[in-house]
């Protein structure tokens, strides 16, 4: 069973201030008590003094009779229990108490006792404190005995009555007992006060201990404790919101920033699964591109291989068709129908060993013989020999070179052929005219040269997208063989490079070449 805090605390802390001020009354009380005891003997020995002041001249006289009456009339007081006058050897010569007048006391009775030491010595003009007594008779009620000596006079000596010899220097005590319920009642009424006080302070502390306990300990407390459960429930808007400026303040902020981590992590977490299902498309559309890229390479390599075959079987007979249809077209002894026939032959014969050519250089995986380029004088050069050609009258193009390109590692043949074939493809896509764009420029990773050729011709459909390299795949009505884009790509992939094609049909097509920058190591050295 839970215990509340501030209850738990303010059973200690009252058990603490119990036994405290117990101990501090009981020392209070002890204290009021010696002060009363104190008084009330001095205040006896007063009486005593005066007692013994009044008999003086009774004794002077031998007046035994008239002193024996004062002791009767003092004796009669409620406050005084017994008074009496003892003589040198104990006997009792005056008494409020006639019965006891002529008896002889021990050494050892109370009223002796005051009087003698163990050791039979006899105490002279004692203290009050020596001569004094508390004690409780039969009926428990409060007494005080004063002993007090009288001593004799030189007027006792020489007195009528010459009772007492000079030589002696005590001749009687005074025994008084003294009543002290007034005493014992005051004290009893102290004493409860006192009692009830500490029981009204300790109930006071403890109340206050308590709300004070509650307030700046047990509410704070609580309210860290109420929002960690929920927390732990999965709240992760439950925040502290008083915050102390103390100890448990700094727990509560400490509590509040690991909430405010905990938001930030799941917001995080979220974000990231909302993301996740397109960063799986995104990463299964790469793998796909890959795999295309894959699977086109390896199409390439077994058509190449095929293609070689087959070019180098066909290509001795198309050469002997060749050689002996033009020499025969040369014999002018034939018709007119046979020479025209012979010309045909031999124009289509052209044409199947242009086919073959194309498909050898297909095939041929050459080694790019790499030497320093500047990439930028070798598109001005392409495109000035490309541009002369009638499919560019009615195009405008523009060229947008990036300044101070680095020469790169290439074959200078092999890319300008590139060059041509994607100026080219780009003019037959605008059959009715349109706008070129040639584009060079550094990459921001320092590594990388991109080409871009672009047209506003009539695009390309994305079933058709994925096909262009393709080899013997073309989406030109006019006439082809489709292998320009399966050479070039196959020659920017030996030069480290990729191809991307951005195309909308109706809307133009835009070529991106990225070469990889391999500076010129005798240019570097001599800059």
């Amino acid at each position: 069973m839970r215990i509340c805090l501030a209850i738990k605390y303010t059973l200690i802390i009252s058990i603490v201030l119990i036994l405290v001020m117990s101990i501090s009354a009981f020392l209070h009380i002890d204290k009021v008590q010696r002060i009363f005891a104190n008084k009330a003997m001095h205040e006896a020995d007063l009486i005593s003094e005066m007692i013994i002041l009044d008999s003086y001249h009774l004794m002077l006289e031998d007046n035994r009779e008239q002193l024996q009456l004062m002791i009767e009339k003092v004796g009669a007081s409620d406050k005084i229990k017994q008074v009496r006058i003892l003589g040198r050897e104990g006997v009792v010569d005056f008494s409020a108490d006639k019965a006891e007048i002529g008896t002889a006391l021990g050494a050892k009775d109370e009223s002796c006792s005051f009087c003698h030491l163990p050791d039979s010595r006899v105490l002279s003009n004692a203290p009050v404190e020596t001569r004094s007594k508390l004690f409780s008779d039969a009926e428990g009620e409060q007494s005080l005995r004063i002993i007090r000596g009288i001593y004799n006079d030189p007027n006792c000596s020489t007195a009528a009555c010459h009772f007492h010899d000079a030589s002696q220097s005590k001749i009687g005590v005074l025994d008084m007992v003294l009543v002290l319920d007034q005493m014992t009642a005051l004290s009893k009424t102290h004493h409860s006060d006192v009692i009830v006080s500490t029981l009204i302070m300790i109930v006071l502390l403890s109340g206050f201990h308590f709300l004070l306990t509650r307030r700046y300990l047990s509410r704070p407390i609580r309210s860290l404790l109420e929002q960690s459960k929920a927390l732990a429930k999965g709240d992760l808007s439950a925040r502290v919101r008083t915050i102390p400026k103390d100890e448990l303040g700094e727990l509560a902020q400490s509590f509040n920033d690991m909430a405010d981590n905990l938001a930030r992590a799941q917001d995080e977490l979220k974000e990231w699964g909302g993301t996740l299902e397109q960063k799986v498309e995104e990463r299964t559309a790469e793998m796909a591109r890959m795999q295309s890229q894959l699977v086109r390479t390896a199409k390439l390599a077994s058509m190449g291989q095929l293609v070689a075959g087959v070019a180098h079987e066909i290509n001795n007979p198309l050469t002997g068709i060749l050689m002996f249809a033009s020499l025969s077209a040369k014999t002018p002894e034939l018709p007119q129908q046979v020479r025209d026939n012979l010309e045909l032959i031999v124009s289509e014969t052209n044409r199947c060993a242009r086919i073959v050519r194309g498909l050898l250089e297909f095939a041929r995986e050459s080694i790019p013989e790499k030497r320093p380029v500047d990439l930028n004088e070798l598109l001005a050069r392409t495109l000035a020999l490309v541009s002369q050609q009638a499919i560019f009258q009615n195009i405008e193009i523009s060229c947008r070179y990036g300044k101070n390109l680095p020469r790169l590692q290439a074959d200078a043949d092999q890319l300008r052929q590139v060059f041509f074939n994607m100026i080219i493809n780009a003019g037959q896509a605008m059959p009715n005219g349109g706008t070129l764009q040639i584009k060079t420029r550094l990459l921001e990773s320092g590594d990388e040269i991109l080409v871009v050729i672009e047209d506003s011709g009539v695009g390309i459909s994305p079933e058709n997208l994925e096909r262009i390299f393709d080899p013997f795949f073309s989406t030109k009505s006019q006439e082809g063989f489709g292998l320009g884009l399966s050479v070039s790509y196959g020659i920017i992939k030996n030069h480290g490079g990729r191809f991307d094609v951005i195309s909308k049909e109706g809307q133009g097509t835009s070529f991106r070449i990225y070469l990889p920058l391999v500076l010129d190591q005798s240019v570097q050295e001599g800059g």
